[in-house]
C-alpha cells in the first residue's frame, strides 16, 4: 500500500481543515518545502499537494510555493485544486509534477477528465458528504452518488481515484473503510483513501481490505501517527 502525506497549502503555507470549511485552517508550517523534504526523509515516495485557494478560484493560487517544493525533493509530486483545463494540466507537468488531480470538473465535464487521462497522468478525486459528490472546494453537494461517479471512470485510464469522505476529514475520526471499499468495487481502478485515518489501526484496516494507498494528514501533523512506522508496514504489506 501507498502512504501519500498531505501537503494543504493556503495563502503559502501548509495548513490543515476540518471538514473542508477554509476558515477551519490551522498553520503548521510557513514554509512548505521544509515539511516536504521531512517526508522524504522519513522515506516517503509521493506527496499529495493540494492548492486551496486555487480549488475555490479555478485556478492555480500557491505556484510559488510548489515550485519550492518541487526544486526541493526528490519525491513523486500529485497536485490538486485549480485545475480545469489542459493548459493548466501542461504546465503543472513542465513545472515537474508527476501526475494531477481533477475533483469538480469530473461531476461537471467527465468526457473531459477521460479525455486528458488518455493523455496525461490523471488522477479523479471523488469527495462526498453522506455518499454524495461534493464540488467547489466541498462548498456545494452535487445530486450525484459517489460510487456513480466512480463507475463512471472504471476502464477510462485514469491512474487512480481519490476518495475523501468529506465528513472525516482532519477529525482524526478514522477512515471510513466501507465507502473506500465501495469506490474501488465500482471503478475497478486504483483507490487511494482520503479523510480522517488517525493512527496504525487505520493503516492495517486498509492493508487487510486490500485498499491500494491513503493520504495521511492530521495524523501527522497532530502526532497521532508514526509516519516512519506507518511507511515501514505498508511496504511490508
Amino acid at each position: 500500500m501507498t502512504i501519500l502525506p498531505a501537503i494543504d497549502l493556503k495563502d503559502g503555507k501548509a495548513v490543515r481543515l476540518s471538514k473542508g470549511l477554509m476558515d477551519s485552517a490551522k498553520i503548521y508550517s510557513d514554509e512548505p518545502w521544509q515539511v516536504a523534504k521531512h517526508f522524504e526523509e522519513l522515506g516517503s515516495e509521493w506527496v499529495h499537494l493540494v492548492d486551496l485557494n486555487g480549488a475555490f478560484a479555478g485556478e492555480p493560487k500557491n505556484l510559488e510555493q510548489i515550485k519550492k517544493i518541487r526544486d526541493n525533493c526528490n519525491l513523486k509530486l500529485e497536485l490538486g485544486g485549480g485545475i480545469r483545463d489542459e493548459e493548466t494540466i501542461k504546465m503543472y507537468l513542465e513545472l515537474g509534477i508527476d501526475r494531477l488531480i481533477f475533483g469538480s470538473i469530473a461531476v461537471k465535464n467527465p468526457d473531459f477528465v477521460k479525455e486528458m487521462a488518455k493523455r496525461y497522468p490523471i488522477v479523479v478525486g471523488i469527495d462526498a458528504i453522506d455518499g454524495m459528490v461534493a464540488v467547489e472546494g466541498w462548498a456545494e453537494t452535487s445530486s450525484m452518488r459517489a460510487t456513480d461517479l466512480a463507475k463512471e471512470f472504471a476502464a477510462s485510464g485514469v491512474e487512480a481515484i481519490i476518495c475523501t469522505d468529506v465528513g472525516r476529514d482532519g477529525m482524526l475520526s478514522g477512515v471510513n473503510i466501507e465507502f473506500t471499499k465501495a469506490i474501488k468495487d465500482a471503478s475497478g481502478v486504483e483507490t487511494i483513501a482520503s479523510g480522517g485515518l488517525k493512527d496504525m489501526s487505520d493503516i492495517e484496516a486498509l492493508i487487510e481490505t486490500g485498499i491500494d494507498g491513503t493520504i495521511v494528514g492530521k495524523a501527522f501533523y497532530e502526532g497521532t501517527l508514526d509516519l516512519a512506522e506507518a511507511f515501514s508496514r505498508a511496504k511490508g504489506s
